[in-house]
Parts: C-alpha cells; structure tokens; sequence
C-alpha cells in the first residue's frame, strides 16, 4: 500500500481552516518575544528520525505476542512500511536494520526500493545476543567478551559482515549493543571480560570505513541480570575513548536504573565529543520499551534542552547525531506508535528551541533556580504542536498523521495484502 499527494492534499485542506486559526495564533505569540517562526518551522522540517526495522511487528514479552496482521514478512515490506510513515510525517525518511534479520537477497533492488520511497539507511545493528541456525558457536556465555577465542571470532567476523552490508546499502553507521555479562557472582572475572570486549572492538574498529562511526551501546541489566560487560555510559565511553575518533556512545533512554539524570550523561557527553545517537523509548520500571515520550515527556525535553545548548547549530545537531527509535509495541498498532513517538522527539525539539538562552544563562550566572525554572518551563507548557503541523504540511506530509492512517484504513489494507497471521523478521 501506498499513500498519495492527492490523499495528502485532501486530508490537508480538511484541516486548514483550524490549523490556519492556531498556527496564527502561536506564530503571533513567538514572534512578540523575537522568535523568527518561520526559521523555526524550517528548521522542523529538515529534522529526521530514523525507523527500526524490528519495530515494525507487533512486540510482545516472554510471557506472549499477540500478532496484530499485516505485520511485514520480508525486508521490502518493512520498508514499504516505513514509506507509510514517512509519507505522512515527512520525518523519517531512513531505516535502521538489524542483521541477520534484515539481509539484502538483492542489494540494487532494495536501494531502488528505499529511493523510490525517499528513504535512507541509517546505522546498522549487529545481533550476537541470539544463537542463529547455522552458527557454529553458542553466545550463551557470551560474544565479544567470551573466554573462548573462536566465539569471540565469530562474533568479530559477523560485526564485520554486517559493516559490509551496510555499507552497500549507504549506512555510515554500525550500532552495537552486547548482551554479554554474567547472571550470578563469581561467574565472571569483570576486568578480563571487559578487557576482552576491548580487544574484540578494536579488530571491528580497524574494519570500520572512514566516514563510519561506532557506536557502542550499554544496558545495566537484562539479559544478565548480576552483572553487564557494558553496563553504563561510563564504561561505553570509557571503550569509546579508548577506540578512538571515531567510536561513540549511544544513549538507549530505556537502558538506564529508574531515576537516572539521563540529561546531565547526554550534556558531557556532547562537551566529550562523544555523544553517538539515541534510541528513542520511554519506561515507568526499566526497559519497557513504551511510546517515547509517554511516561515522562518533561525529562525529553531537558534532554533536548541539554542537545539545543551543547550543539553548534542545526547542521550539528540533526547531521553528527544519530536519531533512531528503539520501542515494542504489545498493544498499539506498531505503525500508529512510531507515529506518535516521531511527534513526541519533534514535539521536545520544538520546545528546546524555544528556550531564551540569554535569560537562561543569566539565572544560572546570578544563581537564581527560580528564574532558571521559568525559563524552562515557559517554554515546555507552549502548545508547539501547530509549529509541527506547519512543517509537515509545508513538506508534504499530512496535517494528524494518525488520523489520516486510520481514514485511509491502512492496517485493514496492510492485511488484506499480506494476511492477518503474517509476524514480523526478529523480535
């Protein structure tokens, strides 16, 4: 199924009459404090995050997955899905792919595929936490920091075929997250672990291409739940430094023990020069894995607000940084999710843009906590959602995304195409 100009327009013209009146109103409202709206709503539209495949299916948890139909069969159809999405929100035109779920049968065909679709590969994501078929060694205890030198080698080498396939594809990115670690103590020396994971980083690091980056994941529980090999952003920066330029830290908001300052890690990060990307989720007890934004919306704003302040401007912040969703969907139609999570990160991105820095900076200089919390908090409570509808609409996507998705019926199509017992590649 596609979605066309003309669905679009119609949809847009519907809604111009009371997307007219609100966007008149906040665009009069910004302008009286000095802010150039039409500067910021180009700087809206430009901005992209980037699709998981896996995310495509209905999720589920080791206690069920409760398939929801037209769930995509073949990587051609999650990109087609992700075409859905773009189309309407004008804001994700890339797809991130987890290999060996995702390998290309033909290359050229699926590039063109992608093309046709205005849609990018973003990094590309290695998978040693799962044994496959046709392995010949198990990651049971471990991948790139087992004791056993030919389990670390096969995990190399498949760090390394993956690099390869993305690279074909146009990806300028490899993530990879370990699930390696130990579950009860005494089971593993962590200083010679960790060494060994260093060792196996720097043979996939060699391999990288120029214009790569590494980006290095970390969990601290689950699937081990004593201890993980890379359990913090501290010891992922602590391997990045180590590796080199081009090696970065990628912030999963879900990897983190509940009541972690994820926006102060982002903040030095950004000053190490060693903030990679995110991976977008939200979480009320760990790593649920839930609707970005849908649990605490205040906390993505002031990681956005730390982003806004430790960049250098647009080109910085939207072209070095890597934005990616990373979510599971066990009850909500996954299309319908990503949908709202894209508008939660632009809904924060909005809202940090928004924040006079000068007034900031001044209340942070005078010591006054006061002042510091209006300056945030007048710009977290403005309504910024008619800023978004004006870039979509502006850019050719529909004015609510969702309510068009579910006027053209698009899961009622997606399954009359493809069946209602289809389940996603990988998770």
């Amino acid at each position: 199924m596609r979605i066309t100009k003309d669905q679009i327009l119609a949809h847009n013209d519907e809604k111009a009459k009371p997307h007219k009146e609100s966007y008149e109103v906040l665009a009069g409202h910004l302008a009286g404090k000095g802010i150039d709206v039409e500067s910021l709503v180009n700087q809206l539209s430009t901005f992209q995050v980037a699709i998981p495949s896996w995310a495509l299916g209905a999720g589920g948890t080791r206690f069920g997955r409760f398939p929801i139909g037209g769930e995509p069969g073949s990587l051609e159809q999650k990109i087609e899905d992700v075409g859905l999405i773009h189309a309407l929100n004008q804001s994700s035109g890339a797809i991130s792919l987890h290999i060996p779920w995702d390998i290309p049968e033909d290359t050229a065909a699926i590039k063109e595929l992608a093309d046709d679709l205005d849609i990018l590969f973003d990094a590309v994501n290695s998978n040693t936490f799962q044994d496959q078929k046709d392995q010949e060694y198990s990651y049971k205890f471990g991948s790139l920091s087992h004791t056993d030198r030919s389990v670390r080698k096969q995990a190399i080498d498949h760090n390394i075929e993956v690099i390869k396939y993305g690279d074909a594809l146009g990806s300028k990115a490899l993530t990879i997250w370990l699930a390696d670690g130990s579950v009860f103590p005494g089971q593993q020396n962590f200083s010679k672990a960790l060494e060994r994971t260093h060792q196996s980083l720097e043979e996939i690091y060699a391999e990288l291409p120029d214009d790569w980056k590494l980006l290095i994941e970390y969990k601290p529980y689950e699937p081990n739940f004593y201890s993980m090999v890379i359990p913090d952003w501290g010891t992922s920066f602590l391997l990045a430094n180590k590796l080199g330029e081009k090696a970065k830290t990628l912030v999963d908001l879900g990897h983190h023990l509940p009541n972690t300052n994820i926006e102060q890690i982002v903040s030095i990060l950004l000053a190490e020069n060693k903030l990679g990307g995110f991976h977008f989720n939200d979480s009320k007890y760990g790593d649920d894995d839930l609707t970005t934004g849908s649990i605490k919306p205040y906390q993505l704003f002031l990681i956005y607000n730390e982003l806004v302040e430790g960049t250098s401007g647009k080109d910085d912040l939207e072209q070095n940084i890597s934005w990616m969703i990373d979510a599971s969907h066990n009850v909500k139609d996954p299309l319908e999710d990503l949908l709202q999570s894209v508008e939660a990160i632009k809904k924060s991105y909005a809202q940090a843009l928004l924040i006079d820095r000068e007034k900031l900076s001044e209340a942070r200089e005078s010591n006054d906590p006061v002042l510091a919390q209006e300056c945030l908090q007048d710009a977290f409570q403005t309504d910024v959602r008619p800023l978004l509808r004006e870039s979509r609409i502006k850019t050719g996507g529909a004015a609510n995304p969702i309510d068009l998705f579910r006027k053209l019926e698009v899961r009622k199509n997606l399954i009359n195409e493809r069946g209602s017992e289809t389940i996603a590649t990988g998770l």
